[in-house]
């Protein structure tokens, strides 16, 4: 062997790699790691500082957080105690309408109906909420205890106002939910927890779920009034993400940006003609022809050949969407026929019975006409409401349904009832068509009988969404001839209990009646917001 030879061996393993260090691709990805080298170390720097200015940001948006919801819990609170303060100081044990007052007040800024109770020396409540006060104060520290109490067995808040006179003291809970309803901040803050502290008492008042669990947290306070009432805010600190350990190791994802450069060909070729036909493919809407070669220019003929492939389904696409468009067309003319039809036998129908009645001379038997008509135009108002929601399909419009049907009931009173009043309050809802028929029979049914007991009376009917239930609302009807009396209890077991009841089951819920106010409750079913936007 000469001297400076290599065995055919060796020249067979060493010629690989001397091709692979000829490359231009590892030649261009050397050069560009040593010359973005003193950049990655630029950029180390930057983003280090940005890291720390991050987290001087997070806290002074901690800052706001907590002073924003001490404020929105004070002014809360002292609202609430501002209402009891000014009823105890002019309530009458002998009348005790102010705590109806009160009790509308609160209930309106309360979801749970706003817990409050008065109570005077003796130890007598003179009024308060419905339900039963929670057991966790004693009785002999109403009058002694200090103006706000965190009552950590229960657990509520409770605030304690006395009278001008030192004779009454008004007792407020206030629950977790409606304290971090009050409380919770308009800043959008991931995994908080909002708490309480009152000397060595806590009450977290953050939902259940949202424990912070181990890890780093911040936490800043402040006080709220009374003051010996702290509000603390704690927020976990996030992990280490990805995108914060490559900003740490920026050098590092530097010097591996520069392989990719030397995927700009590839990119230019192949990559970015791509991502232009997928762009264009995710934009097309069923009906419109495709043509994404158009903003495409690649000399590749496969994503050439792919793009026209799209082209042509879509023109297949197009066809069969006129086509459904057309029978869509024909299908409404169809049902606004119908719905036309309907409507005309209604009318009919209603007109016939109007011409009966007037023919008839028997009181009864004009009453009889007139509660019949009454149900025919109920199911027309419905009929019509639902016709009117046809097109957008978002089903029948409460508030319109209720409005019509008031206007068409009190058109159709009896003489001495011209002047019975119909009030509504009623939040934008919509319902199906089965929903409303037995809606709008049970409104006619209760306003038939409000009517007939007190002709000179008035009504309030009242549709509110329920907070627990999306798809449910509240049906509330109440007037003063609905209250108990002997002469309900014969109308109804002569005549109305058995419509009403079956009414009730075919809404699928009780119908709640309460003697003492008068009123008629029951939940139905609503369609929820997002399904009336489709």
């Amino acid at each position: 062997m000469t001297g400076g030879s290599l065995p055919p061996a060796a020249r067979s393993l060493t010629e690989p790699l001397s091709h692979f260090f000829r490359s231009t691709g590892v030649k261009m990805f050397l050069i560009l790691t040593l010359a973005l080298l003193p950049l990655g170390l630029i950029a180390l720097i930057a983003s280090l500082q940005a890291i720390r200015t991050a987290d001087l940001e997070k806290e002074a948006l901690l800052r706001v957080a907590v002073t924003q919801s001490a404020r929105k819990l004070t002014a809360d609170l002292q609202s609430d105690r501002t209402a009891i303060q000014l009823t105890i100081n002019s309530l009458n044990t002998a009348d005790t309408h102010i705590c109806d007052r009160l009790d509308l007040f609160l209930s309106s800024n309360d979801a749970e109906g706003g817990l409050y109770y008065i109570y005077d020396r003796a130890g007598r409540r003179v009024c308060g909420s419905r339900r039963t006060e929670p057991e966790g104060l004693d009785p002999r520290e109403r009058f002694t205890g200090p103006p706000a109490q965190i009552l950590t067995d229960i657990p509520y808040l409770l605030t304690r106002i006395k009278s001008r006179d030192d004779r009454l003291v008004g007792l407020v809970y206030y629950s977790r939910l409606h304290l971090e309803s009050v409380a919770d901040p308009a800043t959008a803050l991931q995994n908080r927890q909002l708490s309480l502290r009152q000397g060595d008492s806590k009450l977290v008042i953050s939902r259940p779920g949202t424990a912070l669990g181990d890890g780093h947290s911040s936490s800043l306070s402040a006080r709220i009034d009374p003051p010996d009432v702290v509000l603390t805010m704690t927020v976990r600190d996030p992990p280490a993400t990805l995108a914060r350990t490559l900003s740490l190791f920026l050098p590092l994802v530097m010097w591996f940006a520069a392989a990719a450069i030397g995927w700009f060909v590839v990119n230019r070729l192949l990559i970015r003609p791509l991502v232009l036909l997928r762009r264009a493919v995710a934009n097309y809407h069923p009906g419109e022809v495709l043509e994404p070669m158009r903003r495409v220019r690649t000399p590749a003929q496969e994503i050439v050949a792919l793009g026209e492939t799209f082209r042509e389904i879509s023109e297949d696409v197009a066809t069969h969407e006129a086509e459904m468009a057309e029978g869509l067309d024909t299908q409404r003319k169809l049902t606004r026929e119908v719905h036309h039809r309907v409507k005309n036998n209604l009318q009919i129908i209603a007109s016939l019975i109007n011409l009966h009645a007037r023919s008839a001379h028997d009181p009864e038997a004009v009453e009889a006409y007139a509660s019949i008509q009454r149900r025919v135009d109920a199911l027309s108002v419905v009929h019509r409401n639902h016709f009117a929601e046809l097109e957008e399909n978002r089903g029948v419009g409460v508030r319109p349904l209720v409005s019509e049907l008031s206007a068409s009931l009190r058109g159709t009173a009896p003489a001495e009832a011209r002047r019975f009043g119909i009030q509504i309050d009623s939040d934008d809802l919509h319902i199906s068509q089965d929903v409303a028929v037995p809606v709008a029979f049970l409104v006619t049914e209760l306003v038939e009988l409000a009517m007939r007991l007190a002709p000179q009376g008035r009504m309030q009917i009242s549709v509110q969404l329920q907070p627990d239930a999306p798809d449910r609302a509240l049906l509330d009807i109440r007037s003063a001839g609905l209250r108990e009396s002997e002469a309900m209890t014969d109308l109804l077991d002569d005549r109305y209990r058995r419509v009403l009841t079956g009414l009730s089951r075919q809404m699928r819920a009780p119908l709640d009646h309460d003697g003492e106010a008068g009123s008629f409750a029951i939940a139905i079913a609503i369609i929820p917001e997002d399904h009336t936007r489709r």
